[in-house]
């Protein structure tokens, strides 16, 4: 088996979020519940929700897409491979992750849908709301891989959101094949507990068939996904079946199981959470760069822990500052 060239090449939604401040009042108006994510099934739902928000941000997002960016920044060598469209937010979202220093060279897609777009409302507690229009993203084929990229990485990373539509749903099996056929590991992240409601099923079966190496989730997720209420009985049933398991508890840091061995990080603490959006991203580019440095459990969860508090210090979803230098700095 060949060394690899790069560390990590993820797929998933190539997005550009806007975000824009609201209070708890708006949330309530527009039928979302708080902190939770809904997708936009046309373009004149996400125009009309559009037109009712304040003054807005603009940043490329996308989970994959913030965890390689997250991870260039560390140092490491990403790639990503995602569909935008033939449109100003398309050249906006591969101008951004491109000067981020990933590998980006996915073929744009003509026509309509528009390239996504997620509206992000946060609320004075730093909690985001998402509301996704998945445009161009959800139609990513197979075709547009570029598969010796792919095998070129020692870990593929996939997104839960993207196993939605069906035309990337065949891709990323096909990248999943890829991968393992190159012996390289596949890291999955279950993205949000809608995505194991509809999809959770295959997730289990992917499991199940020794598919899936690093598995990341959040507490909510792990018991969905483990069909069992209690947290400890949730990871114990998980981590039996994948060879690393990844869990992030908010406010109460993260655990991992590998190989048998547990280990925990508390949460970094920070002056004040000013908005939530792409802290688990962050959280899996600390850790994904850890484990593709060689580093330990315990160091993988540091890193981050460190990475996630950075990214929540602040309003969007891509790292503000010298991370590579705040990380030296926190581990010396």
């Amino acid at each position: 088996m060949s060394q690899p060239t790069y560390d990590v090449v993820a797929i998933g939604n190539a997005i550009v979020d806007i975000l824009a401040e609201a209070d708890d009042a708006f949330i309530a108006e527009i039928g979302v519940a708080k902190g939770s994510m809904q997708l936009m099934f046309s373009a004149e739902d996400a125009d009309a929700l559009y037109a009712k928000m304040g003054p807005g941000h603009e940043v490329s997002g996308g989970s994959a897409a913030n965890t390689v960016a997250g991870i260039a920044a560390l140092g490491g060598k990403c790639g990503f491979i995602g569909q935008v469209a033939d449109d100003q937010l398309g050249q906006v979202f591969g101008h951004d992750i491109r000067a981020a220093g990933v590998h980006f060279d996915t073929a744009v897609r003509a026509g309509d849908p528009t390239t996504a777009r997620c509206l992000i409302f946060v609320t004075p507690d730093g909690q985001r709301t998402m509301n996704t229009f998945l445009g161009a993203s959800q139609f990513l084929p197979e075709r547009a891989l570029d598969l010796s990229l792919i095998a070129d990485a020692a870990i593929l990373y996939l997104e839960g959101y993207l196993w939605d539509p069906e035309e990337p749903r065949a891709a990323m099996r096909a990248a999943i094949e890829t991968a393992r056929k190159a012996g390289r590991k596949v890291a999955f992240t279950l993205s949000d507990v809608f995505c194991i409601g509809r999809h959770g099923g295959d997730f289990r079966a992917l499991i199940a068939d020794g598919m899936i190496d690093i598995l990341f989730a959040n507490e909510g997720e792990l018991v969905a996904l483990a069909e069992v209420d209690e947290f400890d009985a949730a990871v114990a049933k998980l981590a039996a079946q994948v060879p690393t398991l990844v869990v992030t508890r908010g406010a109460e840091g993260a655990i991992a199981v590998q190989a048998g061995s547990r280990a925990e990080v508390a949460a970094e603490p920070i002056a004040r959470v000013v908005d939530t959006t792409g802290a688990g991203d962050l959280f899996a580019a600390g850790f994904l760069h850890g484990q593709a440095q060689g580093k330990g459990l315990a160091e993988s969860l540091k890193l981050g822990a460190i990475c996630a508090a950075e990214i929540i210090s602040h309003v969007g979803a891509r790292p503000t500052v010298d991370l590579k230098a705040m990380v030296a700095a926190k581990l010396g």
